[in-house]
């Protein structure tokens, strides 16, 4: 991965119960937890480990990511944002625009379809052919995409950013 470009880390929040009070209050069962750790070991060894993170106020994404950062080994405050709950793609991306002008790489941890609509809708094309081929055979929870992007975050666009690096964590063969 080239130094000079900013990264783009999305998450989709990993395997959650499936029914609680609300939606929003769904919690990560023991595998989501194991999944989100293992991504986050992933990361550092990748070395590409965020310095801004926006999060969904929702249980599972929180979880998510308090897992991933315990396996990164990660001590960052993440931005929580109601709006990324129900958010679409494009609105998603708005909140990608808001990130610091300073931060080198951003997370973002949400929910389907948003997330696997969001890298394909950022893609330029050039994507490295391995990631490509596993962001198209789906967007299982756990899953990570780290996109690289050219310029600053408020001028983020559609088809602006190169689809570097996938992971696909070890339940992610469930396609769940």
């Amino acid at each position: 991965m080239r130094e000079d470009v900013r990264r783009l880390m999305v998450m989709r929040h990993a395997k959650a119960e499936p029914v609680a009070a609300s939606d929003h209050a769904r919690r990560l069962v023991e595998r989501g937890r194991q999944d989100a750790a293992e991504a986050g070991q992933w990361a550092r060894a990748q070395g590409v480990l965020p310095d801004h993170a926006f999060v969904s106020t929702a249980a599972r994404a929180h979880e998510t990511w308090m897992s991933f950062s315990s396996g990164a080994a990660l001590d960052l405050e993440p931005e929580l944002d109601a709006g990324l709950y129900s958010a679409g793609p494009d609105s998603a991306l708005e909140v990608l625009r808001s990130a610091p002008p300073s931060a080198a790489t951003v997370m973002v941890v949400g929910h389907n379809p948003t997330m696997a609509h969001l890298v394909h809708l950022l893609d330029d094309g050039r994507a490295e052919p391995t990631a490509f081929a596993q962001i198209g055979a789906g967007f299982p929870t756990s899953a990570v995409a780290v996109l690289e992007v050219a310029g600053d975050w408020a001028d983020l666009e559609v088809a602006a950013a190169r689809i570097a690096l996938v992971h696909i964590g070890r339940s992610g063969s469930a396609r769940d």
